[in-house]
C-alpha cells in the first residue's frame, strides 16, 4: 500500500485497502512493517481483504533504517525480525516478504511460520523468490544490489531503440504509409428515385 495510506491508524489502513480493492481492482494488498502494523493487518483481513506482509528492509522506511542495509544482523535485530514476521502471521497475513535479511535468518523465519515467505535478497531458504523486473531485465546499469542477478542487459538496446524512434519521427521517416490507417473507399451512392 502506498506510503502514509496505512500508517496513521487501522481505520485509515482499512479504508485505503478498500479503495485499492474497489477502485484499483486489487486482489490483495501489501503492508510494510511487522508488529507496528499488525492491528492494521487484522482490520483489513477482518474486512475480507487478503494481506501480504513485508518485513526486513522496508523501502518506504529506508531513510529511518539508515539506508539500503541488510536488516536482522545481530541477535536482537534477528529476534525482532522473527517477532515481526510472527505478528503479521498472527494478524492474518497470508504471506510475508523478507527483504535484505541474512539467508540463515530468512530460513529460520520460514521454518517458524506456516504462511509462505517470499525472499528478495534473503537467500534460498524462503518458500519463493521475487525480483523487481527492471533489475531482472537489466534496465538500469547504475543499480547494482548484491542480491540481484540480471537475466538480461536491456538498458542499451532499449535506449537505442528509443533514440532511433525519436530520430525517425524528426526525420519524417516514421510513420510510413504502411503504419497508417486509411479511409475505406466510399461506397457509390444510389441515384434517388423520384
Amino acid at each position: 500500500m502506498p506510503f502514509m495510506s496505512y500508517q496513521v491508524s487501522p481505520q485509515q489502513a482499512l479504508e485505503s485497502a478498500g479503495r485499492l480493492v474497489k477502485e484499483g481492482l486489487a486482489q490483495s494488498v501489501k503492508l510494510e512493517g511487522g508488529e507496528r502494523v499488525a492491528a492494521a493487518i487484522d482490520a483489513i483481513v477482518g474486512a475480507g481483504v487478503p494481506v501480504v506482509a513485508h518485513v526486513g528492509l522496508t523501502p518506504q522506511s529506508v531513510h529511518a533504517l539508515g539506508g539500503f542495509r541488510v536488516q536482522g544482523r545481530g541477535e536482537e535485530a534477528a529476534a525482532q525480525l522473527i517477532r515481526d514476521a510472527v505478528a503479521t502471521q498472527e494478524a492474518g497475513a497470508f504471506a510475508v516478504v523478507l527483504e535484505m535479511v541474512p539467508g540463515e535468518l530468512a530460513a529460520e523465519v520460514t521454518a517458524a511460520l506456516h504462511i509462505p515467505t517470499i525472499g528478495i535478497g534473503a537467500g534460498a531458504g524462503c518458500d519463493g523468490q521475487v525480483l523487481v523486473v527492471n533489475d531482472l531485465l537489466g534496465l538500469d546499469s547504475s543499480f547494482h544490489p548484491r542480491f540481484v542477478k540480471r537475466f538480461a542487459e536491456l538498458e542499451s538496446p532499449m535506449t537505442e531503440a528509443v533514440r532511433q524512434y525519436v530520430r525517425e519521427v524528426h526525420e519524417g521517416s516514421f510513420p510510413q504509409a504502411r503504419h497508417t490507417f486509411h479511409r475505406e473507399q466510399p461506397t457509390p451512392k444510389l441515384a434517388k428515385i423520384y
